[in-house]
């Protein structure tokens, strides 16, 4: 009995839940309607940009209107164009290597005026060693004279090698050109035996470019040197040089750093050739052999046969 009375009372509890729902009145308003238009100022309508548009198919003047319409500026033309100064296109103030050098006596006059000269210009190579200096603190000509007969040694070898990647760690952007220039369809024998004279530096120089803070060093290292070279054609030939013997060679060789940069590295820049060193040698090329000159009688006679060959083919 107690239980169907339980059962009852929890039905008739459950009747309002399911079958009432609330209803509000205008006593329970949250909101006055009378601010209804002051409400709705408060939102912005933003017209958004169609994603889709083909702007292609539009004339200027609607392209123009759209972009003010945007406040988006039109596009300038990028005129500038960045670039990076890794080498400079020459040598600045050229060593001049006094004449005879290498062969004249010390002891003889021309080559003591010469001498005498190059102390006087000696004060601007301090200068600029001085500056390098304030780049490089443990630079010495001394020990720098071994370091650049090291990368003349290395430079060479790549190029026999014809190690294109390699060789641009030893040689400038200006060097490199003529170094492939030169080696190009041709097999190079190169090898280095030994030093007459050690090699020393003999001129150097300092210059900005574009900013004062942008330098480049520049050192000119005199090599005497006895080398082998042979040069070899496409189809095997000996064109340069021999195998077997051996030269002394006189070189003036000028090095270039970018100094401003901290990663820069000394690398061949150009070779000084003077102008009192004797021609070179002409290369043994191979030719074909020109035909030979013909007596007048049997020129005159080649000749009428090959006026009948023309009529014949005409006819």
């Amino acid at each position: 009995m107690a239980n169907s009375l339980l059962t009852k009372l929890g039905a008739m509890r459950l009747i309002p839940a399911v079958f009432c729902t609330p209803v509000r009145t205008t006593t329970t308003k949250h909101y006055n309607p009378k601010f209804k238009k002051l409400r709705a100022q408060k939102y912005m309508k933003i017209p958004l940009p169609d994603m889709n548009e083909d702007f292609n198919s539009m004339s200027k003047e609607r392209i123009r209107q759209k972009m003010k319409e945007r406040g988006v500026m039109p596009p300038r033309p990028w005129m500038e164009r960045p670039f990076y100064i890794s080498a400079t296109g020459g040598v600045f103030e050229a060593y001049v290597p006094p004449e005879g050098d290498g062969k004249a006596s010390i002891v003889s006059p021309t080559r003591a005026k010469q001498a005498a000269e190059l102390l006087q210009k000696k004060s601007k190579s301090m200068m600029a060693i001085r500056k390098i200096k304030s780049f490089e603190e443990e630079f010495d000509s001394t020990q720098f004279a071994s370091l650049a007969q090291d990368i003349y040694i290395k430079a060479h070898e790549t190029l026999v090698n014809k190690d294109r990647h390699a060789l641009r760690q030893y040689v400038t952007e200006k060097a490199y050109p003529e170094f492939r220039h030169n080696a190009n369809l041709k097999t190079i024998r190169w090898k280095f035996l030994e030093s007459l004279e050690p090699p020393r530096v003999v001129h150097a120089r300092c210059t900005d470019i574009v900013s004062k803070e942008n330098v480049f060093g520049q050192v000119t290292v005199r090599f005497h040197t006895r080398q082998q070279l042979s040069v070899y054609d496409r189809f095997g030939r000996l064109i340069h040089g021999s195998e077997i013997i051996a030269k002394d060679v006189l070189e003036y060789i000028v090095f270039e750093k970018h100094l401003s940069n901290l990663y820069g590295t000394w690398r061949i820049h150009e070779k000084i050739i003077p102008d009192w060193t004797p021609p070179k040698e002409a290369s043994k090329l191979t030719r074909v052999a020109s035909a030979p000159a013909l007596p007048e009688p049997e020129a005159k006679e080649v000749a009428v046969m090959d006026e009948k060959e023309t009529k014949v083919a005409e006819s």
